[in-house]
């Protein structure tokens, strides 16, 4: 196919014409979940024939998606899918009416309740767009605001509809939301406010809807908020003041000062008098905008305010942020009190009712009692703290003095999403791409294809060696005793002839994998300096009778391990080199299959001849862990320990359950006095058989049905695959000893 050149651009023909990127997003998980984090929410009540409540989740991985939902189910009924880039906020305009905007510079308009398409796209920001706000009954009226200093008042009825006037009508009217002439939504003329506060036509070409642009930010606005009638906007950002305007006309009414950095969460009541602004500097503030003045602060959060809620009479704010805590504060008396406490950042809040959802950095969307309708109900549990108007120093150390326990332990629904992909690694042959996850999953994708071709779980192995690219090729750095922090079981290593519980370092077998050369050169090199002295002695006489006492030949026959198995077998086509430095001399470079022998002992750093000859290792850090091993909570099921166990960090969860399986099935030997943890019990837990979870009676020993065993962390059931370490890191996430609880499942 021949590309048609522009007449008018012959003399720039030559020229070559930067192309057009195509992207395609790849995934492996089901369509029904969020796969990154959630910025927004909204709650559409009943108001419809079917009687259901939605909520909109806008994330993070560029989708929105709605939840019908039940009392105590939530499910994924449609994904509305259109921007090409983060959705920071969502709003409800009207009935039906779904309006995002993005980080793709657009706002864009959906129908509720449709299958997820997109009824129009709106550009007009020349930045991100991270802020909406909704009248909630002048239905047509929508603010948004962007990093790009803009915010922009749009009738959503106007911008929608297909404009039928011709533009010299648009021009005249298009502040009143009057349609024109004209089949899609293209840039037009912009009515910007000037220094002077008037609105000023520009004289662009008019094809569209032209939004009212309240012209006066000079940095980024985070934040927007409108009162009910749509006569009142409020809007705050990296200026650390909240500015206030009259929507309709575009006009600036007045300016607040008193938070000292960004304002990131702004709240109106429905009358349009009171204003709730969170800041960066981790205050609330309450504003009267009729006497445009500061009434009161309160001192709540340790870190920055990113989201506020209110009960429908104002009386109670509800609020979030980078400090992982939920608060409810009663704006009168001042009373506050830790509602809960998450693993994440929050985002933004939601009131339904008498519970709230709450949205975090997470792709998980939790719902968590609140009180709506009555908060004062949750002040009667007692715990709360007087919300000062402390400066933020001084209200962190009021409440670090004496930190609130959270009311509530668990949401009580959560809405799961999946996890998130945040490191990744190209590979050489640039068709694969091997990626982690926030839940510390390695998979490796073939792109070609668009799936995985390989899971390798989670992984949680500590750091035993560096990287470097400075030679052009990669080069492996081990530095003692760090390298030798790592371990895995041989069955993971496919090994075979070893039992399956023994434990390889893996550090250890690299060394033996690249002087395995070298070694074998060195028995030679001594085995014939024994022949040549007269002397015919056995390995072990090699060992004792050694003439000399240097390192390399203490041990220099002995057999203990020092077979090279497969998965550390280096290639001999093409070796890798290896870089060191001895005790005398500087540093040296030879490829492995180079080295022949005859080096001396000096050239080698001595903790490696250690490992290679002696099989010795430094002291290490401690590689076992420490757990507790209980019944669940209301489980009948016997306790077994009284004490705390201690495991190889690499011990996997069918090991526990194994051990769990043979304790109930002998109650006598309940007790481990030394509290340490055995999973082999004598070699049999290895080869146990999880059956069915009945005891009947009459039956040999060997013919009853073993207990089904499930093991648990944090009311998690734990995947058998899944190390004690891997545990640790990504389920238990506490710096105390580890928990596991066990339960028997019944009817299998």
């Amino acid at each position: 196919m021949h590309r048609v050149s522009s007449v008018g651009n012959n003399a720039n023909s030559n020229r070559p014409r930067k192309e057009k990127r195509l992207r395609y997003v790849l995934s492996d998980t089901d369509d029904t979940k969020h796969c990154a984090g959630i910025n927004c929410l909204a709650v559409l009540k009943s108001s419809f024939s079917d009687g259901c409540n939605y909520l909109f989740t806008g994330s993070r991985d560029g989708t929105l998606k709605r939840w019908a939902l039940d009392d105590d189910a939530a499910t994924c009924s449609a994904t509305f899918e259109s921007h090409v880039d983060w959705v920071n906020d969502t709003v409800i305009a009207g009935d039906n009416t779904l309006v995002s905007c993005s980080s793709d510079t657009t706002l864009k308009t959906w129908n509720c309740l449709s299958d997820g398409t997109c009824t129009s796209t709106l550009r007009q920001h020349s930045d991100y767009v991270t802020c909406l706000a909704a009248a909630e009954k002048n239905t047509n009226v929508v603010a948004s605001g962007g990093l790009g200093g803009e915010v922009f008042v749009w009738d959503i009825e106007a911008a929608v509809t297909p404009l039928s006037k011709s533009s010299d009508v648009l021009e005249d009217n298009c502040s009143n939301g009057i349609n024109g002439s004209a089949n899609s939504l293209s840039i037009s003329s912009l009515r910007t406010i000037s220094s002077s506060n008037s609105i000023a036509a520009q004289t662009a070409q008019c094809h569209g809807y032209v939004p009212i642009c309240a012209k006066g930010h000079k940095e980024s606005v985070y934040a927007l908020a409108i009162n009910d009638s749509g006569s009142l906007l409020v809007s705050g950002g990296t200026e650390k003041v909240v500015r206030v305007w009259d929507p309709r006309t575009g006009l600036k009414t007045m300016k607040l000062r008193g938070h000292t950095d960004n304002i990131r969460a702004l709240l109106m009541d429905s009358t349009g008098r009171y204003c709730l602004s969170g800041s960066s500097d981790s205050m609330i503030r309450l504003w009267d905008l009729g006497q445009q003045r500061c009434v009161h602060s309160y001192a709540v959060h340790m870190d920055s305010v990113w989201a506020l809620a209110s009960t429908p009479t104002f009386s109670h704010v509800y609020s979030g942020g980078r400090d992982l805590s939920l608060y409810l504060t009663d704006l009168t008396t001042r009373e506050s009190l830790l509602l809960c406490t998450k693993e994440h950042p929050i985002l933004q809040l939601a009131l339904h009712g008498d519970s709230i959802w709450v949205a975090t950095t997470d792709s998980s969307v939790h719902r968590w009692p609140a009180e709506g309708k009555n908060p004062q109900k949750v002040f009667q549990r007692g715990g709360s703290f007087l919300a000062g108007n402390l400066s933020f120093s001084r209200a962190r150390v009021s409440l670090e003095g004496s930190t609130p326990a959270p009311v509530y332990k668990e949401p009580i629904f959560t809405i799961p999403g999946t996890p998130a992909i945040v490191h990744y690694e190209i590979l050489n042959n640039r068709r694969h791409v091997l990626t982690k996850d926030t839940a510390g999953s390695v998979k490796l994708w073939e792109i070609t294809k668009g799936v995985v071709i390989e899971d390798y779980g989670q992984v949680s192995i500590p750091a035993w060696f560096t990287v470097d690219t400075r030679l052009g090729s990669l080069s492996v750095h081990l530095d003692t005793p760090q390298c030798f922090s790592a371990e895995m079981y041989s069955a993971d290593l496919n090994i075979t002839g070893k039992p399956e519980d023994d434990k390889v370092n893996l550090a250890r077998e690299t060394l033996k994998g690249l002087l395995a050369h070298w070694m074998t050169k060195r028995r030679q090199r001594l085995g014939s300096q024994a022949s040549v002295n007269g002397d015919v002695l056995s390995g072990k006489d090699i060992t004792t009778k050694s003439l000399t006492h240097s390192r390399i030949e203490v041990d220099v026959n002995a057999e203990n391990d020092s077979m090279v198995y497969p998965s550390f077998e280096f290639s001999t086509v093409s070796p890798p080199s290896i870089i060191t430095e001895g005790s005398q001399g500087g540093p040296w470079r030879k490829k492995i299959t180079e080295l022949d022998g005859t080096e001396d002992e000096k050239d080698f750093p001595g903790w490696v001849l250690d490992c290679v000859l002696s099989n010795k290792l430094p002291p290490r850090e401690n590689t076992k862990c420490s757990f507790y091993l209980y019944p669940c909570e209301g489980s009948a099921v016997q306790i077994l320990t009284q004490g705390k166990l201690s495991a190889p960090r690499i011990l996997r969860i069918h090991k526990v359950v194994n051990y769990v399986v043979e304790k109930l099935d002998k109650p006598s030997d309940n007790a481990n006095t030394d509290g340490t943890f055995s999973p082999g019990l004598g070699g049999r837990l290895q080869h146990l058989a999880v059956g069915d979870g009945s005891f009947r009676s009459g039956l040999k020993p060997w013919q009853k049905p073993r207990p089904s065993v499930e093991i648990l962390c944090n009311n998690q059931v734990l995947s058998p695959d899944m190390s004690l370490a891997t545990v640790r890191a990504y389920v238990w996430k506490k710096p105390e000893d580890l928990v596991l609880n066990y339960r028997v499942i019944q009817g299998r």
